[in-house]
């Protein structure tokens, strides 16, 4: 039956379907932030070279680059979830959605894995 609960009640939020939605409004939101980031070191252009290259020297630090690698998760995260949210509601996958999720998500780890290994041994 249908349990009725408050705002503050977080047993509601111990299922791995709950957590899969709130994770892929975030890992949205941030990737909307990076975009509106690359727009602006795009924009950057428009002010001459010298200016881009020094937002670009900017961007080339050590944090940035493990900003890029956290960015990569984030993609590979939205990507296997937005799968599995498809698979989910259209090919009734409703009914192992917890595997599809543990599936996606450790192949999305492995890629991310090998993808920050490939980043960080090119950054440094």
């Amino acid at each position: 039956m249908y349990k009725k609960t408050r705002f503050y009640d977080f047993t509601y939020y111990n299922f791995i379907g709950t957590w899969a939605w709130i994770l892929h409004r975030l890992a949205g939101l941030a990737l909307i932030f990076y975009l509106s980031l690359h727009i602006w070191v795009i924009n950057s252009l428009t002010y001459g070279e010298k200016t881009f290259n020094e937002v670009m020297t900017f961007l080339s630090s050590p944090l940035f680059k493990l900003l890029e690698v956290g960015l990569w998760g984030v993609i590979l995260f939205h990507a296997f979830n937005g799968v599995r949210i498809v698979i989910v509601d259209f090919f009734k996958g409703s009914l192992a959605h917890k595997k599809l999720f543990i599936l996606f998500i450790a192949a999305a780890f492995v890629l991310w894995a090998l993808g920050s290994f490939m980043l960080l041994r090119h950054a440094f």
